[in-house]
């Protein structure tokens, strides 16, 4: 059956190519028909409406923090069981040239022979018996060889980039709270006398957006997976990041405006390029992350903290210009991934991680 030989081929090709685009390319694919990205959409969404029916908490957060991990083993599942089917639908398509305990050899046979081939088990009850069968089988047992090899290797190099992603999030409880604001990490280095560190500390941040933009344009599965504390995620320290730097490229006195502007544009390439690998298209808010009066307080504690921002009309025109290259895609990005992004000045009351305890040990 041509057709047959066909499709299992197609089906076969198709797999292997996204597959290879999701593991070993190291550069984001364009196409939108791309198996990985429909399953991911397909999945995706009912996983996220079933979230959005649970209180915001940490019901909300595990139940979403299960769908990064378990969405790519599924993945490799749906990879696998289509490279068996497309492998039996080829012996099959060919004339079943397969000899079986039962002497008949169906598609089920067929079946039964792509998997125990494709998983390299070599039960022998179901052998080729033909050249071109032959052929077929040491093909797919040198497939499946290589598709498992694949999974061993991709799993280490996706969990040591989500190691390090977390790293530095983790570092900015102490320095930023928890969500990190951009006031917060202001305030608290100027009382500590360490203002000038502002300048090391983006150039920090400049590169972890680098890594940030390069790991999750490979491997966009890693933005689903959750930080550790259902108030911090990737999402709201890349977003703190980009709020500092447009307070600093405004003019904010002992933070250098340099440095402030090549994090600021980094930080906002990685925003605009994850939106893009996400399909969450920037649009307008009805909330607005900085209302007028929120931001005469911010002028105000910044202030009172030794840090004040320049002030005037000018200032702030810069200021929302600046909070508009960004905020659309990162409340996007919110909107979709179940994110929050932090506030601009921190909730009254609100402690660091590192103050609390499931026991409220203080």
């Amino acid at each position: 059956m041509l057709f047959g030989v066909l499709v299992a081929l197609v089906l076969i090709f198709v797999i292997l190519l996204d597959g290879f685009e999701t593991v070993v390319l190291p550069r984001r694919v364009i196409r939108r028909l791309q198996l990985a990205r429909i399953f991911q959409r397909a999945t995706w969404f009912p996983w996220s409406v079933l979230a959005r029916g649970l209180p915001s908490g940490p019901r909300r957060e595990n139940w979403l923090s299960f769908y990064g991990p378990l969405s790519l083993l599924l993945l490799l599942a749906v990879w696998a069981t289509g490279l068996i089917v497309g492998f039996a639908l080829l012996h099959w398509s060919l004339g079943s040239h397969l000899a079986a305990p039962a002497g008949t050899a169906d598609f089920g046979t067929a079946l039964y022979m792509s998997g125990t081939t494709f998983f390299t088990l070599g039960l022998g009850d179901v052998t080729p018996s033909s050249s071109l069968a032959r052929l077929v089988t040491v093909v797919e047992a040198g497939t499946g060889f290589g598709f498992l090899a694949l999974v061993i290797t991709y799993l280490p190099v996706l969990y040591q980039a989500f190691s390090r992603r977390e790293t530095s999030i983790s570092m900015l409880d102490e320095r930023a709270g928890s969500p990190p604001t951009a006031v917060e990490l202001l305030g608290r280095l100027r009382h500590r006398g360490h203002l000038t560190a502002v300048g090391p500390f983006l150039q920090e941040w400049e590169r972890w957006s680098a890594e940030l933009l390069e790991a999750q344009l490979s491997y966009p599965i890693l933005a689903y997976y959750r930080s550790q504390h259902e108030n911090q995620s990737w999402l709201a320290a890349l977003t703190m990041i980009l709020d500092v730097c447009a307070l600093a490229i405004v003019g904010v006195d002992g933070v250098p405006g340099l440095q402030a502007q090549l994090t600021f544009a980094l930080a906002r390439h990685s925003a605009v390029d994850l939106s893009q690998v996400l399909d969450t298209p920037p649009g307008m808010s009805d909330a607005e992350r900085l209302p007028p009066k929120d931001l005469a307080h911010l002028r105000a504690m910044l202030t009172a903290a030794g840090v004040p921002l320049r002030e005037g009309r000018a200032a702030d025109e810069k200021l929302t210009e600046l909070r508009r290259l960004y905020e659309p895609y990162v409340k996007a990005l919110s909107d979709h991934l179940l994110m929050s992004l932090p506030p601009w000045i921190a909730p009254a009351g609100a402690k660091d991680d590192w103050q609390t305890s499931p026991w409220n040990a203080q």
